[in-house]
C-alpha cells in the first residue's frame, strides 16, 4: 500500500509564493502517474495538474497553467508544486495522488491513493 505524505502550505500574501511536497513510501512501476488536486470550502474537488511518473510535460488547467510548476525527485520519492503569484482564489485544501491507471486523468476516481491533504491560505 503506498503512503503519500504531504507537507508544504500555509499562509501568504496574494503575489507570494509556497512550495508543496508529497513523498511517496514507495515508487512502483505501477504507479504511472501523479496529480494534484484542491478543494476550496464549499466548492468541488478541483484537479489543477498532473503528470507521467516516466517523464514527460505535466499537464496544468488554465486555472494554475504559468504560475503553477510540478517537478519530481526521483531519489527522494518526492514530487513538488511550486506555486508563484497565489492569488485569494488559491485558497484552499491541496492534495497529491497517485494512480496505477495507464492514461493521464484529472479525475478523482481515476486515483488510487492520497496524500493528507495541505492547507493553502492566500491573503489579500
Amino acid at each position: 500500500q503506498v503512503q503519500l505524505v504531504q507537507s508544504g502550505g500555509g499562509s501568504v500574501q496574494a503575489g507570494g509564493s509556497l512550495r508543496l511536497s508529497c513523498a511517496a513510501s514507495e515508487y512502483t512501476t505501477s504507479m504511472k502517474y501523479m496529480g494534484w488536486f484542491r478543494q476550496a470550502p464549499g466548492k468541488e474537488r478541483e484537479g489543477i495538474a498532473c503528470f507521467y511518473t516516466s517523464g514527460g510535460n505535466p499537464y496544468y488547467t488554465d486555472s494554475v497553467k504559468g504560475r503553477f510548476t510540478i517537478s519530481q525527485d526521483n531519489a527522494k520519492r518526492t514530487v513538488y508544486l511550486q506555486m508563484n503569484s497565489l492569488k485569494p482564489e488559491d485558497t484552499a485544501m491541496y492534495y497529491c495522488a497517485a494512480s496505477l491507471r495507464p492514461n493521464l486523468s484529472l479525475l478523482g476516481p481515476e486515483y488510487n491513493y492520497w496524500g493528507q491533504g495541505t492547507q493553502v491560505t492566500v491573503s489579500s
